[in-house]
């Protein structure tokens, strides 16, 4: 008997514990969506990317030596593959970014619980509950609300394609990445998994660099670094998050990020907040309560 509470009590508190790293997650993310969002239009996103990975590769690095933990890994094929999706899932974000006001591309980002919850069903054998499906069907609308004052006002009905088709192929990409990093999660350290992005990102980033460089002035390397250190921050946040909340919930946990996001753009880039956004902001915030709550059968 008192094992059986002992064993409730440590589920809820990794569950309290992952919903902490995850809004951290989101609020990281966030900060660093804003850094690019201003370098858009001075620096090329591969420069970017690469200046991302390049700050994360040495942070990782020394938390790797400072906790005496080999940065090798087990499943080095996975870890590619993961750096590799995660890499190409970056490319994407930051592209749609620079096009889209930095509230509807985190949005439009936010239909990949969607892919990751179908996916986590089918690779990890998670079952998911009635109330994630909800969830996941809750925060899709307010993806929609979100969205349609964009696809109503853009005259370039192309580029608005363009920007779109971006963001979702986006979506798709982190999808894949948040289920091999939950996958990965059981056997590698959250460091480990980490250190192979910036392994992979920045060989991949190279050729276009080479193609295009600029190189930055001013204030422009605040924003680099803060791309970077933010990127760290998230990274480290949802890694934990994942290994300790399943991912079809934890996916709906990071709809946070849509919400400081809104809070960023109003702030820095005068973005308008409009009824929709207020409104899908909500729905969004109802669908993470929602995925928060624990159902009863878990806890018998």
């Amino acid at each position: 008997m008192r094992e059986k509470e002992n064993l409730q009590t440590t589920k809820k508190e990794n569950h309290i514990k992952g919903f902490k790293f995850l809004i951290g997650s989101g609020l990281a993310f966030s900060l660093m969506s804003a850094c690019v969002k201003e370098l858009g239009d001075k620096i090329p996103i591969s420069e970017l990317v690469f200046a991302r990975a390049s700050i994360s590769l040495i942070i990782t690095r020394l938390l790797l030596f400072k906790n005496n933990i080999s940065p090798l890994g087990h499943q080095k094929l996975l870890l590619i593959i993961r750096g590799l999706i995660g890499t190409l899932a970056l490319f994407c974000i930051f592209k749609a970014l620079t096009l889209l006001p930095i509230a509807i591309a985190t949005v439009i980002q936010y239909i990949y619980p969607t892919f990751t919850a179908i996916c986590a069903y089918f690779i990890l054998k998670e079952y998911v509950f009635k109330r994630v499906v909800f969830s996941i069907i809750l925060g899709w609308l307010g993806i929609i609300l979100v969205t349609q004052p964009e696809i109503n006002t853009n005259n370039n009905v192309q580029e608005s394609i363009f920007a779109i088709s971006i963001a979702i192929l986006g979506a798709l990409m982190t999808s894949i990445a948040y289920i091999l990093v939950r996958k990965l999660s059981a056997k590698e350290h959250p460091l480990v998994i980490i250190y192979y992005f910036p392994l992979v990102s920045i060989p991949l980033s190279l050729p276009f660099i080479i193609k295009d460089f600029v190189l930055p002035t001013g204030t422009d390397w605040f924003f680099i670094l803060g791309i970077g250190f933010f990127t760290q921050v998230g990274q480290l946040c949802i890694t934990e998050g994942l290994r300790l909340i399943p991912a079809s919930q934890a996916t709906s946990l990071n709809y946070s990020q849509v919400i400081f996001s809104c809070i960023l753009g109003w702030m820095f880039f005068q973005e308008t907040i409009t009824k929709e956004i207020y409104l899908g902001g909500i729905c969004v915030l109802i669908s993470t309560i929602i995925s928060m709550s624990t159902p009863k059968s878990s806890q018998a």
